[in-house]
């Protein structure tokens, strides 16, 4: 199959969808961004990539982390992790508090907003001041890139302008659902969701999730089969907020989407996937990325489906 092909015609048919959608003009940070970009990189199991656009411009991988912190939360704790956290579709805004208070401070899954900040509560009860430091570790330990880092003016103005997700944290902290001091959670959450990263760097990172858990290029062993499935089967259910379903229908993969324009996506068996394109639709998920990932899926039959 000419992926390199594919990718081509991918970049020329999603041209008329760039007057559409509109970037996450409520973290200051991310509003100046220009619209009008797009990347897309492929990853095989041989080592080999495919990409197309602005495939080396880094952006802020937002949400993306949470595949990263939920993989070292549920490595670290099992299935007591579903203790503070659940495994179902939320139905709701990705930051949703009414749902939250009606679930006794329990979040739905580990995709959406206060899922991550309850995840990322459970790493610092683990490595109290190193927690950042752990996870930037294990980003760059499954990207197999020492370059990979964060960009201090967002987790900054994140932090300045964060105020549905500081009320989230003090909310579970009601509930007995967040342990440690609730202000160091969420700016540890804000950090990590401010990590920058291109679409070269996010398609090698999750390659590991459609091996069974292995990197298929460097043969380590990041987390079991066991806990791949899991991981994989919740990108697909919660991956895209309350458009998780619309994904699951018309691109068929496991993925997982941030407000900064990127979408990871795997195709078990094959290869991994990153998309980016900063406009986003009513629902937070890239617009133009999504739209790719369809037509990748639907030139390639390549999907779970």
């Amino acid at each position: 199959m000419d992926y390199q092909e594919i990718l081509t015609q991918i970049k020329l048919e999603i041209l008329p969808l760039f007057k559409e959608g509109k970037v996450a003009d409520y973290i200051p940070a991310l509003k100046e961004i220009d619209p009008k970009q797009f990347a897309m990189s492929l990853q095989l199991f041989d080592g080999t990539s495919y990409n197309i656009g602005d495939v080396d411009t880094k952006f802020s991988i937002q949400s993306i982390s949470k595949v990263f912190t939920f993989t070292m939360a549920l490595d670290l704790y099992g299935e007591n992790l579903y203790k503070n956290i659940g495994h179902e579709p939320s139905g709701n805004a990705f930051n949703s508090l009414v749902q939250l208070e009606y679930e006794n401070g329990i979040p739905r899954n580990p995709f959406i907003n206060a899922g991550a900040i309850v995840t990322t509560d459970l790493l610092v009860n683990k490595y109290k001041d190193k927690t950042f430091k752990k996870v930037l570790k294990f980003i760059r330990k499954v990207s197999d890139d020492q370059s990979i880092y964060y960009d201090k003016e967002i987790a900054k103005s994140e932090l300045q302008y964060g105020y549905r997700n500081l009320a989230l944290v003090n909310m579970m902290k009601s509930f007995d659902n967040i342990q440690n001091d609730a202000t160091k959670v969420v700016y540890e959450y804000f950090k990590h969701c401010s990590i920058s990263m291109n679409t070269r760097q996010l398609s090698r990172s999750i390659l590991f999730l459609a091996n069974h858990g292995i990197d298929p290029i460097t043969n380590k062993q990041f987390i079991t089969p066991s806990q791949a499935k899991r991981i994989n089967s919740l990108m697909l259910t919660c991956g895209h907020y309350d458009a998780s379903g619309d994904f699951a229908f018309h691109v068929g993969l496991p993925g997982k989407s941030g407000v900064g324009g990127g979408i990871v996506a795997v195709v078990p068996g094959v290869m991994s996937l990153c998309v980016w394109s900063p406009q986003l639709n009513k629902k937070g998920n890239s617009l133009i990325g999504t739209k790719a990932l369809e037509l990748f899926t639907t030139k390639t039959g390549l999907s779970i489906f």
